[in-house]
């Protein structure tokens, strides 16, 4: 059975709903078949990368928890860590994780404030995958005895968000 479904894999992909996903379907995306991790260390080498969703005609959540979120103080240089959620309902074109990965880790070294980190990632978020409905928040951790949350959403213009798709 292993060897069935390692050929199975090699050859057909994976088996969503009665349809196949062939290797062509992933062609593009570098990240993730690339064998070795290379860090960008800045937002802009990075490669945020999407895929075909294979239910656009569907609502439904998406939901990805970064809680070892890192960045810099733009001013001191010192460390900021964070939670970042991103909550999308996609269109086309869903995000590839192993990328979000990537990019969430290319603003470790660099100065930005909080505001600034969220919003950039949900206008990246957009570009990449040109979702109906997008949030990102940023939940940073206190330094100096304040904490700070930070929240941003998208919505494609005429498309009204199903009841209880919000938190």
């Amino acid at each position: 059975m292993g060897m069935r479904l390692t050929l199975w894999s090699r050859t057909l992909g994976v088996r969503l709903s009665g349809e196949f996903m062939r290797r062509d379907d992933f062609k593009d995306l570098t990240v993730l078949r690339r064998g070795e991790s290379m860090y960008p260390d800045r937002p802009e080498k990075a490669r945020l990368e999407s895929f075909a969703n294979k239910y656009p005609s569907r609502d439904y959540v998406v939901e990805f928890d970064c809680p070892e979120f890192t960045s810099m103080c733009p001013v001191t240089g010192q460390p900021d860590f964070a939670r970042i959620k991103i909550t999308y309902v996609p269109d086309r074109k869903c995000i590839e994780s192993k990328s979000l990965k990537m990019y969430l880790f290319s603003f470790r070294n660099v100065g930005m404030f909080h505001e600034e980190i969220v919003n950039k990632v949900l206008e990246d978020l957009v570009e990449a995958c040109k979702p109906r409905w997008a949030r990102v928040r940023g939940a940073m951790n206190p330094r100096g005895g304040i904490s700070i949350d930070v929240t941003a959403e998208y919505c494609k213009p005429d498309y009204d968000l199903p009841v209880g798709f919000r938190s």
